[in-house]
C-alpha cells in the first residue's frame, strides 16, 4: 500500500507545515520575529527576595519557536535573541541588554535557551513519535529541567563564587536557581507541550516533506 503524506494532513498541523514551507529570507524574518517575541515575554517578570534570577515567560517563546521553526531556525531565533541582546539590544528582562546579562547571574540560562531550542527542534523534526502530548511533555520537561536549569545553575554557581566571593552549597544553589521556579515552569511546559502537540502532524512515516533545514 502506498502511503500519501496528504492522508495525514489535518487543519491542526498547518502552522508546523507553514514553518517548513518558508524560503530562507522568510525564515530569517520569522526567526527574528520569534526573537522579538521572546524579548517581550522576558518583560513578564518578577523577582523573589532570595535570588537574583527573575521569574519570566521566556521559556514558552523559546520552546514554541523551536517546534514551529525546527532544529535550525528555531535554534537561530534563540541565538538571535541572546546574541543581539548581548550586543546591546535592550530586550532582556527589564528592557536590559549588553554583555553584563551574559556574564551575570542569568547568563547560563540564556545559553541554555539556545541549546534547548536546537535540541527540541531536532527531536520534533526527526522523530514523529515525539509529537504526541505525552512524548512532547517528556521532551519539554527534560529540556527545561535538565538543559536550561543545568546550564543555568552551573553558571550561577561560578558567578556566585567569583562575584560574590563565596561558595554556596547544593541546597542554597537550588533555592536560588531552581526550586522557586519549578511550579511556574511546569505550567509553562504543559502549555507549550499542549500547543506543540496540537500544531504538529502525527505522520508515522519519516519523509523528506517534513524535514526542515
Amino acid at each position: 500500500m502506498n502511503i500519501n503524506i496528504d492522508m495525514y494532513r489535518l487543519p491542526r498541523p498547518k502552522i508546523f507545515e507553514w514553518g517548513h514551507g518558508l524560503n530562507t529570507l522568510e525564515k530569517v524574518i520569522i526567526s527574528f520575529t520569534f526573537a522579538c517575541f521572546i524579548g517581550l515575554l522576558a518583560q513578564v517578570r518578577f523577582y523573589l527576595p532570595w535570588t537574583p534570577i527573575p521569574v519570566t515567560g521566556q521559556t514558552f517563546g523559546v520552546l514554541l519557536g523551536a517546534v514551529i521553526l525546527g532544529k535550525t531556525w528555531g535554534g537561530a531565533s534563540s541565538a538571535i535573541y541572546v546574541g543581539m541582546g548581548a550586543a546591546g539590544v535592550p530586550w532582556f528582562s527589564g528592557w536590559s541588554g549588553g554583555l553584563d546579562a551574559i556574564t551575570g547571574a542569568t547568563g547560563g540560562y540564556l545559553l541554555g535557551f539556545v541549546i534547548s531550542a536546537f535540541f527540541v527542534g531536532y527531536v520534533v523534526d526527526t522523530y514523529s513519535g515525539s509529537r504526541g502530548f505525552v512524548s512532547m511533555l517528556t521532551v519539554m520537561l527534560f529540556t527545561n529541567f535538565v538543559l536550561i536549569y543545568g546550564f543555568g545553575m552551573v553558571h550561577l554557581y561560578f558567578w556566585l563564587s567569583i562575584v560574590g566571593g563565596s561558595s554556596v552549597g547544593l541546597l542554597e544553589l537550588l533555592m536560588m536557581g531552581a526550586i522557586p521556579f519549578i511550579l511556574g515552569d511546569i505550567v509553562k511546559v504543559f502549555i507549550t507541550s499542549s500547543t506543540a502537540s496540537w500544531i504538529t502532524p502525527k505522520n508515522p512515516v519519516k519523509t523528506s516533506h517534513l524535514m526542515r533545514s
